[in-house]
């Protein structure tokens, strides 16, 4: 069943009575006993910490506003103050990360509004149509590891949907334990070139320690995602940064070294000094068939600065005269290996509608 489009005075209503429902609830009124809603307590402000189907997770928060930080205070909420609430039609998408006004009950609660989000993952589903899996993330961690082995082209990818995005991506490396002679010149040749770009990166190992205490102070007071190929310890970093999750782990498989998917749905940690982490489903690699030309471009922030300099306004950057990016690449101020990355996530596109 194809759902119902709403007209723009049905749209507009809508999104009038989720704005009301929030001043509502800014100021505590309470509207329990209506006929239509039941005993319901008073709206107020809560957190999705969990999705699972037709039925929602939610823990109270104090914080109005997705762009202000939660209080450490509020982290960690006991297990008695998460409800698990249904949802009002018409509210569009609810996904781990989002605050909304919602309103409890004798069993749970209801979530009767959504607020405004301040950034979003995507991914395509089945259907290839774009799915929200997690929303009001301000830094994307992007983890690799020396098995399976790096693509510097996925990497890539995952950047350009960061940049695209507005979130703060973070290059991590994990296992580092397992560096060895035959991979290290790779992996440093690799790590440079992006801190030469002007990203942050990182060196982590669960199994001997390193880099964590780095880490935690990078999760800090932020809101998180891992993301990366399944196999690179996304998993085992969760179970290292917060031992009491105790999220399932996957091996690699023994012919290909590649991993297995473990977590089944996105779900929100609080780190005990501050700053969230969403544990996202795996993702192999981002879709970006959503994306025009022009935004995968603006996504390698190295060829930013050489965007509008081109002879013609129609360039294409192939083998037009006077193109500006082509110069700089032949100047050594755009790596060659970056501008072929671009150029086959380009030829990519049409392929990734299908």
């Amino acid at each position: 069943m194809t759902k119902r489009k709403l007209t723009r005075r049905q749209a507009w209503r809508i999104s009038k009575i989720q704005q009301e429902r929030e001043a509502r609830a800014g100021k505590k009124e309470t509207l329990a006993g209506t006929a239509d809603e039941g005993e319901l307590g008073p709206e107020q402000f809560g957190l999705i910490i969990a999705h699972f189907g037709k039925l929602i997770d939610v823990e109270p928060i104090q914080s109005a506003s997705a762009t202000e930080s939660l209080p450490v205070t509020q982290q960690g909420a006991t297990a008695s103050d998460i409800r698990r609430c249904h949802f009002r039609a018409n509210l569009g998408s609810l996904v781990t990360g989002d605050r909304v006004i919602w309103r409890a009950s004798s069993t749970g609660g209801v979530i009767v509004a959504r607020q405004e989000r301040i950034s979003a993952l995507s991914r395509p589903d089945p259907y290839g149509d774009m799915k929200t899996i997690a929303a009001n993330i301000d830094r994307i961690f992007i983890v690799i590891a020396p098995f399976p082995e790096v693509v510097a082209n996925l990497i890539d990818r995952y950047l350009v949907a960061a940049e695209t995005t507005g979130i703060t991506p973070i290059l991590l490396l994990n296992k580092s334990d397992l560096i060895s002679d035959a991979n290290r010149d790779k992996l440093t040749g690799l790590m440079t070139s992006y801190e030469a770009l002007g990203y942050q990166t990182l060196s982590v190992s669960t199994q001997t320690g390193e880099g964590l205490e780095e880490l935690k102070h990078a999760l800090a007071n932020y809101t998180s995602v891992f993301v990366g190929q399944s196999g690179v310890g996304k998993s085992s970093l969760v179970n290292g940064l917060l031992p009491d999750t105790q999220i399932k782990v996957g091996g690699l498989t023994e012919q290909t070294q590649q991993g297995t998917h473990t977590t089944t749905t996105a779900q929100l940690y609080h780190f005990p000094g501050g700053g969230q982490l969403i544990d996202s489903p795996g993702i192999r690699e981002f879709g970006l068939w959503h994306m025009s030309p022009q935004q995968v471009l603006e996504g390698f922030v190295e060829i930013r600065p050489f965007l509008g300099h081109c002879k013609f306004r129609d360039c294409m950057h192939e083998s037009e005269p006077k193109c500006a990016i082509n110069q700089a690449v032949e100047m050594g101020e755009i790596s060659i290996a970056r501008f072929s990355s671009y150029r086959y996530i380009l030829s990519t596109l049409e392929e990734d509608k299908h």
